[in-house]
């Protein structure tokens, strides 16, 4: 049985639950603590957990006094336990009522065909459910979910490489810095002949994170257990005072969290030069702020289209990022690669200087979203979407680069604006578009149209028409 098969088994398994009101999320926390203990034993890795609370003593147990003791087991591994296992178990508490739902689950478990998952690769295993729930509509972990595709892509760009400090201050189970771990492995002739103090750093502290959900933190460090990354993963708040200690990254690969502050107030971090209450554009200050100023410290950061043109703070943030960082490259990526409806986003990719001046000469922007199709579950983003823009990217060397646009090719999607172009636009506006769409379906959520109107003049007739269409089918 290949991975594909257990998971599709594992997922079914959440059928047995619904009788105990267990949410999708809820079961995949459950499911954790579970597939836990179980891949400790098949990686001979229970040294950290006592012989009492083991796998094979779990097993052993029925009805009543299995659900007795799973819930004792639960608090022991999380109260007197210490590392990864003190971590993923704290404040750990089981949501199934039912004693032969939990003995189901266990039983299933116990009974699969371990030697091919781990011939594939157990983290491949959990990274498979881990996207199984981000698929799931219902589970609402895909609201903001980072397709694979687009992990693979934006890490292939940024090219981690070994000895580099790698961060993702929104990590939510981990995606990104896997895929850095991952593509650091295969790009590397042999690992094992790096020196001794260098494979320990790769392992221990190359790549780093912060989460501030508690559920979706055990997520992560279950994940990255898996994949054989023992580095620091935090549960806090980056946008806090605790996300100071957040610096001196090589590399930084992030999709932070959309939206305001409950309430309106700002970040609480006190070191932020522009405080505001929109968490992106708070995201994106900590982020170039936490790169090294080597002159090849770099990011590449999901956001969403407001970063581009909200005015006030939003101006003042992308001045400041533009002087700080070379913002060299914006990709326009597609609609419907997020399940939040409306939800336009972007990568920036930039580098942090070694000065905080006059780093950003020139910004080439491609738009893959212009005249697109719509993508979505049944048809999904592929790698082969990206090829043109991987080809326009030239490693990043501006030099290298060519324009797609011209005179004789106006829907050129590759395009480069000057620094001075830039800062002439209104509100020095980053959210440029100048493909004509044959058949435009680039329409704006009522939230946006206001946006539009309120900080986009060259935009106000459009966002008024699309406005008056949306108010004429409320209407009738």
């Amino acid at each position: 049985m290949n991975n594909q098969e257990l998971v599709a088994k594992l997922w079914n398994l959440c059928n047995v639950l619904r009788d105990d009101g267990i949410t999708y999320h809820q079961y995949v926390t459950e499911l954790t603590y579970i597939l836990f203990l179980k891949m400790c034993k098949e990686t001979n890795s229970e040294s950290s957990i006592p012989e009492k609370y083991r796998w094979d003593n779990l097993i052993t147990k029925q009805g009543l006094e299995l659900k007795k003791f799973y819930k004792e087991l639960l608090e022991y591994l999380g109260e007197n336990c210490t590392g990864r296992v003190r971590e993923i178990y704290q404040g750990a508490q089981t949501n199934i009522e039912e004693p032969k739902n939990l003995e189901k689950i266990i039983t299933t478990i116990d009974q699969f065909d371990w030697y091919s998952a781990k011939e594939e690769g157990l983290g491949n295993l959990y990274e498979g459910l881990l996207e199984k729930n981000a698929n799931e509509k219902k589970s609402g972990a895909g609201q903001y979910f980072t397709p694979r595709v687009l992990i693979n892509v934006m890490t292939r760009l940024l090219s981690p490489q070994p000895g580099e400090r790698c961060n993702d201050p929104a990590c939510g189970t981990f995606g990104f810095m896997i895929a850095a771990d991952q593509y650091i492995k295969n790009n590397t002739d042999n690992l094992f002949d790096l020196p001794i103090d260098l494979q320990e750093f790769q392992r221990t502290a190359a790549f780093s994170g912060c989460e501030l959900v508690h559920d979706t933190h055990r997520l992560a460090l279950m994940n990255a257990m898996l994949h054989d990354i023992d580095g620091p993963i935090y549960l806090g708040d980056t946008l806090s005072n605790f996300g100071k200690q957040l610096k001196g990254y090589d590399v930084v690969l992030t999709n932070p969290p959309f939206g305001t502050k409950k309430g309106g107030e700002r970040a609480t971090r006190d070191d932020f030069t522009f405080p505001t209450s929109n968490k992106q554009l708070n995201f994106l200050q900590h982020i170039y702020r936490s790169l090294k100023t080597t002159g090849t410290a770099r990011a590449a950061v999901v956001l969403p289209d407001n970063v581009l043109f909200a005015d006030s703070d939003g101006e003042k943030i992308r001045r400041d990022l533009m002087e700080k960082c070379n913002l060299h490259t914006i990709l326009r990526l597609p609609t419907g690669i997020f399940y939040a409806q409306g939800v336009k986003t972007n990568v920036l990719f930039f580098t942090r200087g070694q000065t905080d001046h006059g780093n950003t000469k020139e910004v080439w922007i491609y738009d893959l979203r212009t005249d697109m199709p719509s993508f979505g579950k049944t048809n999904p983003l592929k790698e082969s979407d990206f090829e043109e823009f991987e080809q326009c990217y030239a490693g990043g060397d501006l030099s290298k680069r060519q324009e797609t646009y011209s005179e004789e090719n106006p829907n050129g999607r590759w395009r480069k604006y000057t620094y001075e172009e830039i800062l002439a636009r209104d509100k020095t506006s980053l959210d440029i578009a100048w493909i004509k769409a044959d058949n435009p379906t680039d329409d704006y959520t009522l939230a946006e149209l206001l946006d539009l109107i309120k900080t986009k003049s060259e935009n106000i007739s459009k966002a008024v028409a699309q406005l008056e269409e949306l108010i004429g089918e409320v209407e009738e």
